[in-house]
């Protein structure tokens, strides 16, 4: 009877300590949700680069009828300018601050060329992502959902 009592705490253990560390990544697809429109944008997927740093490229598009199904970066600059969006890399250089926050990157909006400085939370399932310059009260955030 301890046996099974003890299999069983271990793995309940292990089971929440699992779930805790589940959440407090930003690693996976997630489906951008546009914040004035509130429609899905775009799957972004969240990598760890080998230098332990954090990145994002875009796997897919959700176009309406009629759009390019992949459109080129044209008010982008640098590398980008005239790129397909379709695989950009848009998160570059996150930083994981604390349990629950990643900082010190930059995201790119690729619907003007901008790029922000970037700070990223969970909220439960969803990840918070805030773009801005200067001052974090400068800026937009959207609310990206988990995508499978």
């Amino acid at each position: 009877m301890k046996a099974k009592f003890l299999s069983f705490f271990v793995l309940f253990v292990f089971g929440i300590i699992y779930l805790g560390t589940a959440q407090n990544t930003i690693v996976g697809q997630w489906k951008t949700i546009d914040d004035e429109t509130g429609k899905a944008k775009s799957v972004v997927e969240i990598y760890q680069g080998k230098d332990g740093k954090y990145y994002g490229k875009i796997n897919k598009l959700f176009v309406e009828p009629g759009e390019e199904t992949n459109p080129i970066c044209d008010e982008c600059s640098g590398s980008k300018k005239n790129q397909p969006i379709i695989g950009m890399i848009i998160i570059t250089g996150m930083e994981k601050t604390s349990s629950n926050m990643w900082k010190n990157g930059e995201i790119l909006d690729p619907a003007n060329g901008n790029v922000y400085d970037c700070k990223m939370w969970r909220d439960g399932k969803n990840l918070e992502v805030r773009g801005y310059m200067g001052l974090s009260m400068l800026g937009r955030s959207q609310t990206w959902l988990p995508y499978k």
